[in-house]
């Protein structure tokens, strides 16, 4: 490690040295702008043609009076010829001495073809564009190194072809959302991240102080009940995609900070949601991917094909031997669980309200062995406070979500419009919070005060952007899915 440090930094003072001596000679190492005449991309395609391109140097090989180098931007990279019969003495001798791997020129010359089959741009001028003080990584077998990788992502998308796919990939796929919310009459609305009341969502939040108001605001955790409110003011349909918080455990499916979009739809019930993420899922595969198909964890999983169906209540009283919808004590819970050998008290520690021990239970024994995606509907209405009630069984919500490779995709439901209803079942929140749950909402009433003004039938969607990337391409930590993450 010390060798690679003192190589680098003789590197470094190389390269230091020879800014100073462009400079010193009246030469510009850092220049204002280029003019191209297409992309790097663009000039693959225009054969015989002449172009002026520009790009980063990735591999550099001087043999005598000829020479390639490869550059590249983020979405190609080209082959250049470089050799004295284009350019003059003075010019050669200054793109062998001066010029390195990883610094920006600018390429003018013809596209051609060269007996191997490599498209090639004759260079009859080079441009040192920006010359840059340290080298890419050694021998440009791109980062293997997590921690490098995640702190100098910007190595990573140079080095790394499944990196650039990856990421060029998710912001295909947040314009494909987004166009297709618009096209289909959803409007997007920007609504608060600091917010005074923790609600939306089941989770823990960060806090965080406003000075100008003197007072304690958490960041939100969902945008629900604010784009609930704007359904409330006469949007028809609307939808927000940005940035969550929750400050809760790290493991490879989930961060603190995620992108999500949520969309709401006045007049529908979740099996209009079921409907409308089905085309869409499959519709933004063909337009992003390619195919529905996708190969997590050496299983090829197709969502074109037809979901199959889980009724979650149904399920669990299978696996739990008795109607745990009327269990209203956790301890009690608890101890019928261990006797059936499911789970041991150890296991359950953690638990401490029914709704966590219910929760707890389906992730292990129903979520992680389903592999196709899954619709699983019909949830325990103790799970979610802001969902609509089955009309035949109120212990029951008009809910669902897909699961595939035992990961959530999406969770949807019919929402709650009931004032008198919210209300109570915000109120018990507090109660499961003063039993040691951190994960509870609060009495939000601003929200409830809309509610109280009325609200069409409304059904609602969250879909993580970070998750589904993590899914689509198989990668084995949602960090990788982002592009700059947190780091300690």
């Amino acid at each position: 490690m010390a060798e690679n440090t003192q190589v680098l930094s003789n590197e470094v003072d190389i390269r230091r040295k020879k800014i100073e001596d462009l400079k010193a000679s009246g030469e510009i190492p850092f220049k204002d702008k280029y003019e191209r005449t297409c992309t790097i991309e663009e000039a693959r395609e225009k054969i015989g043609e002449r172009v002026k391109i520009a790009g980063r140097i990735i591999f550099k090989r001087v043999m005598g009076k000829f020479g390639f180098v490869q550059i590249r931007d983020i979405n190609a990279k080209i082959q250049v010829s470089v050799g004295r019969n284009e350019l003059s003495e003075q010019e050669y001798d200054f793109y062998k001495k001066m010029i390195d791997i990883a610094d920006f020129i600018g390429v003018e010359g013809e596209v051609y073809v060269t007996q191997t089959g490599e498209v090639t741009v004759r260079a009859e001028k080079i441009t040192l564009l920006s010359k840059t003080l340290r080298p890419l990584p050694e021998k440009f077998h791109g980062l293997t190194d997590a921690e490098t990788i995640y702190r100098q992502r910007y190595l990573d998308l140079i080095t790394n072809e499944k990196s650039r796919q990856v990421f060029l990939t998710r912001s295909k796929i947040v314009s494909f959302v987004r166009r297709y919310l618009e096209d289909n009459g959803f409007i997007e609305v920007e609504t608060p991240v600091l917010q005074t009341s923790v609600s939306g969502a089941s989770a823990k939040p960060f806090f965080t102080h406003h000075n100008a108001l003197d007072i304690e605001c958490n960041l939100r955790i969902a945008t629900e009940t604010w784009l609930k409110q704007c359904i409330s003011a006469g949007f028809d349909r609307v939808f927000e995609l940005g940035k969550d918080f929750r400050n809760e455990g790290m493991d490879p499916s989930h961060l603190q900070e995620f992108t999500q979009v949520e969309w709401y739809a006045s007049y529908w019930n979740f099996e209009d949601n079921i409907n409308f993420f089905y085309n869409m899922i499959n519709d933004l595969l063909k337009s992003c991917l390619g195919s529905t198909v996708v190969n997590y964890q050496g299983q090829e999983i197709d969502f074109g094909e037809k979901w199959a169906r889980i009724n979650y209540v149904d399920r669990m009283r299978e696996i739990l031997g008795f109607d745990f919808l009327s269990e209203n004590n956790v301890d009690e819970f608890k101890k019928r669980v261990v006797d059936k050998n499911l789970f041991t008290y150890e296991d359950l520690k953690d638990c401490k309200t029914i709704r966590t021990l219910i929760d707890y239970i389906y992730k292990r024994k129903i979520r992680a062995g389903i592999v196709k995606p899954t619709i699983i509907f019909n949830y325990p209405a103790v799970l979610v406070p802001l969902a609509r009630r089955n009309d035949k069984d109120p212990r029951i919500i008009d809910m669902f979500q897909v699961v595939a490779g035992g990961a959530e995709i999406v969770k949807a439901y019919s929402e709650l419009v009931d004032p008198i209803i919210q209300r109570r079942l915000l109120e018990e929140q507090l109660e499961e919070k003063a039993m040691g749950d951190e994960e509870t909402m609060d009495v939000d009433e601003d929200f409830l005060l809309s509610m109280e003004h009325g609200m069409p039938p409304i059904s609602g969607l969250g879909f993580g952007i970070d998750r589904f990337v993590q899914f689509v391409f198989d990668l084995p930590n949602i960090r990788d899915a982002v592009l700059f993450p947190l780091m300690k």
